[in-house]
């Protein structure tokens, strides 16, 4: 039996590009096809938001001089294109699903609509939310928290490089901490970049919790559907 029954799995757009310096590593797309199409296998409903920043970022392209506003259209299509890369590998791993957008784009992926969402998971798809919020001045995290509490999931998993929320940055700081669990007031308490504070604040009026868990490591999605505790958890 798996631990939750409907998931929204938030990848993170860097991620993609593995050990390339940009783009899309066709390996890594592999590997989380590969994975997601374990948890499919044991009768997980998925619906999954993946970030942008791979191929542009619009806050970093405003840092150089873009209009913001434009900026983040060219990240929320940024988003388009990965998910369309996601989407292939599925189907290629034999699992079936579909893309969603948040911006009108027929024929390369269907209008969002929540019931159209609900529907397409409980018929065993696994849908991909693209282009985010389908407005400027918002993250893919963001984007995430609203689809997951849409779709009514029972947990949002936060797939990154590392594995859970620490006291600092792993990466930066060898004495860092780890949580097994945290507050969502914790997180703001300490300052902690989990996500940003719009999705966390969303989060938490909501009562959606976050699991925040290492995804480039193969088989750990599996192991967190399993109940297995490899990560944090953010609840209030």
């Amino acid at each position: 039996m798996a631990a939750f029954k409907r998931i929204l799995l938030k990848l993170s757009g860097e991620s993609l590009m593995g050990a390339k310096q940009y783009g899309i590593d066709e390996n890594r797309l592999s590997e989380y096809a590969q994975q997601i199409a374990e948890i499919v296998k044991m009768g997980v409903q998925v619906g999954i938001v993946i970030g942008g920043g791979n191929i542009f970022r619009g806050l970093s392209g405003s840092a150089k001089g873009f209009d913001r506003v434009q900026g983040d259209q060219m990240g929320m299509l940024a988003t388009v294109i990965n998910s369309l890369a996601l989407n292939s590998a599925l189907q290629s791993a034999g699992v079936k699903s579909r893309v969603l957008t948040a911006i009108r784009m027929e024929p390369v992926g269907e209008f969002y609509s929540k019931q159209k969402a609900v529907q397409s998971l409980e018929n065993g798809e696994v849908v991909i939310f693209s282009a985010g919020t389908g407005n400027p001045f918002f993250t893919t995290d963001t984007g995430s928290s609203l689809r997951a509490i849409e779709i009514e999931a029972d947990v949002m998993l936060k797939g990154t490089r590392v594995d859970g929320i620490y006291t600092a940055d792993p990466e930066k700081d060898p004495t860092a901490v780890k949580f097994d669990e945290i507050t969502y007031d914790e997180i703001y308490n300490r300052n902690l970049k989990v996500m940003d504070l719009t999705a966390t604040t969303m989060c938490k009026e909501n009562n959606m919790p976050i699991y925040v868990f290492d995804m480039d490591t193969p088989g750990n999605l599996k192991k967190v559907m399993s109940g297995e505790k490899i990560g944090t958890l953010v609840r209030n």
